[in-house]
């Protein structure tokens, strides 16, 4: 059975004010780890990024029971589910030194054609996974709706957020939530989080960003001409 694993401290430029990991933090983990083991695994960067593939994340559930703590020692693991025609489903789970369960995170992940910027079939490229099971696997993320919107703004993607997949990084989008939302609910303990990227937003594209929050809950969605991404967040005590 093919799991990578990682083990990784949590360092000062990792957490927010309140000396827990940052959600942009997190979430880049999490890519930086798909790719790792998906190397591994074979797909190494002469079948994808030099043949002009980019790997792109289109969905996140994330279920929390705890975010690790500064100067905290955590393990990160990840194993690949079953592939669906053109999409690559990957499974996370963060544990701590006495291996109990942190969060359980399920992904969605699709290769997209640099020069096109459509979604490849794996197939044509003879790219394979294999997948695995563990019994621990989170159920895969649904779409959400776009939501009424108590605030809106715009936002100019700046170079800082850009990746080399020539868009806004989807960790970064984390930073844009948090960065709205209100104090009340940004000192609160997340108890899930659902997101979903829909389209692109490039170096200097305008989006208009919604947002609304409730007592235990808060959503954004960022569009251009089209929707570009949703994330819902939900709160425990």
């Amino acid at each position: 059975m093919s799991i990578y694993r990682q083990d990784f401290q949590v360092l000062s430029s990792d957490v927010d004010m309140s000396q827990r990991l940052r959600l942009s933090a997190l979430f880049t983990r999490l890519q930086e780890a798909a790719i790792a083991h998906t190397i591994e695994l074979g797909v190494t960067r002469d079948k994808t990024l030099d043949q002009g593939l980019l790997w792109a994340v289109t969905q996140y559930r994330v279920q929390f029971h705890r975010m690790p703590a500064y100067d905290e020692t955590v393990t990160l693991l990840s194993w690949p589910g079953k592939t669906m025609h053109l999409y690559f489903p990957r499974y996370f789970r963060l544990v701590d030194t006495r291996g109990r369960v942190l969060l359980d995170a399920a992904s969605l992940w699709v290769l997209i054609d640099n020069k096109t910027r459509g979604i490849v079939f794996p197939e044509e490229h003879d790219i394979y996974i294999k997948e695995v099971v563990t019994g621990n696997e989170l159920p895969l993320p649904g779409r959400l709706r776009k939501s009424a919107a108590d605030t809106v703004s715009n936002f100019l993607v700046p170079y800082s957020c850009v990746d080399l997949n020539g868009h806004m990084n989807n960790a970064r989008y984390y930073d844009l939530a948090v960065d709205r939302m209100p104090d009340t609910l940004r000192c609160r303990a997340l108890s899930s989080l659902t997101a979903e990227h829909i389209g692109e937003a490039q170096l200097g594209d305008v989006m208009t960003v919604g947002c609304t929050a409730a007592e235990n809950a808060f959503t954004i969605y960022g569009e251009k001409d089209k929707p570009v991404f949703r994330i819902e967040f939900q709160f425990g005590g």
